[in-house]
């Protein structure tokens, strides 16, 4: 395949060229956004939708519980339909143990440390669900001592178990950042139940990052390349293949009419960060500019036709700051314009 056509077609697939009706509806087609950096998180949601979406509108979807976070691939905080997250942890959650093992041991986490946290958050949870600095108090009440990301780790555990994920948000003044720790099964009223999951990890990834490798799935999903395979092979009937390794959604949405050419995205977006190999949209000599970096971050990034030509930082676009680009644009309204949308969505 051309890179010119895979370039349009990764565009289209990612909703950046064909915009969601909705957050809701963005976040369905996408499966799971990286959201680490939360703010980056909502936004991802945002620039795949069509109408101009403000930061409470995704704070409010997250609210309703139509979306959640949690730890559902590689150890990585995501943002996720509802419904759709009990399923996803029956495919993911046997490996992210395989690769926390290791480190819980340092911790001291075994079977009792997980079942004392149960037994004391459970109660706590209820009713609106706890701050992250809520459910440490409530750790060291017992006896287990949160610092040196112990507390982090007992998070995940309950997460990838299915007990809790992150849901309401915490209300501040400014861009709030932090979400409540809910119960699930107090907080997701309704839970999709695919007849096979691990396919259905598959087709879903495909339908939302398409023409995609499986290597690429591989690396997205946290799986070994022998389950990814195993996966494609069992929805084989439900993507279409492209040859040269390549697969694409049957249900490939429609474009916009005078979608933008240019688009800012955030940090971690899946656009950049989801493929085995990123050089596809941006070139190699500008990789480590973009990262990840020793400090695993990844920047936002300004993509033009479908290439990364720049970076910039979420408070500069709100301040004005100028992008970093590494090449001239075809089009530096677009680029402004790009960056103007986000800061109108920051600016709530």
């Amino acid at each position: 395949m051309k890179t010119a056509t895979l370039l349009a077609e990764r565009l289209r697939s990612h909703r950046l060229t064909a915009p969601a009706r909705t957050v809701t509806d963005a976040a369905h087609h996408m499966l799971a956004v990286q959201s680490q950096d939360f703010t980056a998180g909502r936004w991802a949601l945002a620039v795949r939708t069509g109408n101009p979406v403000l930061l409470r509108d995704v704070d409010r979807a997250f609210d309703r519980g139509d979306i959640v976070r949690g730890w559902t691939m590689r150890g990585t905080l995501h943002t996720v339909p509802a419904r759709d997250l009990g399923w996803m942890l029956q495919v993911t959650a046997g490996r992210q143990r395989q690769q926390a093992a290791s480190r819980h041991r340092d911790l001291g986490i075994d079977d009792d440390m997980v079942a004392a946290s149960v037994r004391a958050l459970t109660p706590a949870l209820r009713d609106g669900g706890c701050t992250r600095a809520e459910v440490f108090e409530i750790l060291e009440s017992i006896g287990i001592d949160p610092a040196g990301q112990r507390g982090i780790h007992l998070l995940f555990t309950l997460t990838i178990d299915g007990l809790i994920c992150q849901g309401p948000v915490v209300p501040r003044e400014g861009v709030a950042r932090e979400q409540r720790f809910v119960l699930v099964e107090d907080h997701i009223r309704d839970h999709a139940v695919p007849d096979d999951p691990l396919s259905e990890l598959f087709v879903r990834y495909v339908d939302g990052h398409g023409p995609a490798a499986i290597a690429d799935f591989a690396w997205w999903s946290g799986l070994t390349l022998g389950q990814a395979r195993e996966a494609a092979a069992r929805a084989a009937e439900r993507v279409d293949d492209l040859g040269d390794g390549l697969f694409a959604s049957r249900r490939r949405p429609r474009r916009a009419t005078g979608a933008p050419s240019v688009h800012a995205l955030g940090a971690f977006d899946e656009y950049y960060i989801s493929y085995a190999d990123r050089t596809t949209v941006c070139a190699q000599e500008h990789l480590a500019a973009v990262g990840p970096g020793k400090n695993g971050m990844v920047r936002p990034t300004v993509v033009e036709q479908g290439r990364v030509i720049g970076t910039w930082s979420h408070a500069g676009a709100t301040r004005d700051a100028p992008p970093a680009l590494f090449e001239r644009p075809e089009d530096p309204a677009a680029v402004a314009d790009a960056l103007a949308r986000f800061a109108a969505f920051a600016d709530d």
